[in-house]
């Protein structure tokens, strides 16, 4: 017989083995599903960011991010600082020199016998003053430098018009190679209709093989279009994305489409009003004409007297404790005689590039007129288009639903029914590109005229 003592410890072991063989089996088995966890997670790459922009959304982002434009922000800078400088020849120049020496004077003669004095110590502190009294010459500079900052401003914001144009046009690039996919895709699904409709018609006996494999061929044709539409697409998102100057590791999705709105009609008198009031070029060819007159001004003043005054105080002495006080103060009148011809080289190449850019001015223009006519040719004739692409693709469905009861009926051949989808896939791309053309046409337009903020 066992005592109780023993049997108790001999079921307190029992059941210290059995939660210990349960620990055991649960830990091996938690041990794969968190190795897979955890290789899960390192495996995990990080999701695409994306980035959901609209055709003003992305134009005003060009306006930020694009190197182009913040280059010719610099440059804003670079004239400002070239004002400043030449503003600070007009302002007083102050100078301070402090300097100590030792030194041996030569006190004989040469006829005798030579001697040296001892060392001596020299010290002074002296502060100078510049003051240009009288500069034609300078203040015309100066006034030519400002000019310099409005003509750089001018360019900056050409420069942001431009770009914002550019973004915009890639834009509807990226938007037509979409709809071209789309369009793609709408062909490749009704092939794979037309293709069940002939295999149909052969089991019933009423198509042969050569019309299954008419059909095949034809969706084979459609797949391979669908990959190179879906390939220009990614490329045109590219081409966005560097254009407005964004990181490429992102996503874009385009939220507007293109499509036909109703827009103001314009006449061409009209048109060209609007143009000539706000296209910035203009302004900026005009401050040029007068920086380049304000700058033949400075060459030619500079034959006029000029008047400096200046001054110096200090301390002078060989020892500190006993320096002395001196100034000096002098007005300086400065008349140009003659230099060699220099000057008179310099002036005749001011009036160069001053009629340089009255040429430019009569340039520019002329190709606003331009850019106004075309831009709004192209509107007026992109209007007519879709009109008339519409109406194209109205008539080639009904062809194409004809030709397939046709077919079906067995009075023809699948090959009008290719023939017929086939019209339609063009009449598709007529209508993609006549929107392109409408919505490019009223880009174009807005920045022929600078009222591209309008748009």
């Amino acid at each position: 017989m066992i005592p109780p003592i023993h049997r108790h410890r001999g079921r307190f072991n029992l059941w210290v083995w059995l939660l210990s063989f349960m620990v055991i089996n649960l830990f091996y088995g938690m041990v794969p599903t968190v190795i897979a966890e955890t290789k899960v997670s390192l495996d995990a790459k990080p999701k695409t960011p994306v980035l959901k922009l609209s055709l003003r959304d992305a134009m005003e982002a060009s306006v930020a991010q694009n190197p182009n434009v913040r280059l010719f922000q610099e440059r804003i800078y670079q004239a400002q600082g070239a004002a400043d400088s030449q503003f600070g020849a007009l302002l007083p120049n102050l100078s301070g020199r402090l300097s100590g020496a030792r030194r041996r004077f030569f006190t004989g003669s040469f006829g005798g016998s030579p001697t040296v004095s001892r060392p001596r110590d020299f010290y002074e502190a002296r502060a100078a003053l510049t003051q240009n009294v009288f500069s034609l010459s300078l203040i015309q500079k100066w006034r030519a430098a400002k000019s310099g900052v409005d003509v750089a401003s001018l360019n900056a914001e050409v420069a942001k018009r431009d770009t914002m144009a550019t973004v915009g046009l890639v834009y509807l690039e990226t938007l037509r190679a979409k709809a071209a996919v789309k369009a793609r895709r709408a062909d490749v699904t009704l092939n794979k209709e037309l293709l069940r409709l002939a295999t149909e018609r052969k089991g019933a006996g009423m198509a042969t093989r050569l019309d299954v494999t008419r059909a095949r061929v034809q969706l084979e044709n459609e797949r391979q279009r669908l990959l190179v539409a879906e390939n220009d697409r990614d490329r045109a998102k590219l081409n966005l994305i560097r254009a407005i100057g964004l990181s490429f590791d992102v996503s874009l999705v385009l939220t507007d489409k293109m499509a036909m709105i109703v827009i103001p009609e314009q006449t061409m008198a009209e048109a060209l009003a609007v143009a000539k009031k706000n296209r910035t070029e203009l302004k900026a060819q005009k401050q040029k004409e007068r920086l380049a007159s304000l700058t033949l001004s400075s060459v030619a003043h500079q034959r006029v007297p000029t008047i400096q005054a200046s001054g110096d105080v200090g301390l002078i002495g060989n020892q500190i404790p006993d320096m002395l006080t001196t100034d000096n103060v002098q007005v300086l009148m400065s008349v140009p005689i003659w230099d060699g011809g220099q000057l008179e080289g310099r002036i005749s190449e001011s009036r160069s590039l001053v009629r340089q850019e009255a040429i430019n001015t009569q340039n520019i223009r002329y190709q606003v007129t331009l850019e106004v006519r075309d831009a709004l040719l192209t509107l007026h004739s992109a209007k007519k288009q879709v009109a008339v692409a519409e109406q194209g693709l109205k008539l080639a469905l009904t062809e194409l639903e004809l030709a397939r009861e046709r077919f079906a009926v067995g009075v023809a051949t699948n090959i009008e029914v290719t023939n017929a989808q086939t019209s339609v896939a063009q009449a598709r791309d007529n209508v993609i590109e006549a929107l392109f053309n409408f919505n490019a046409g009223r880009i174009n337009l807005a920045r022929s005229q600078g009222r591209l903020q309008d748009l």
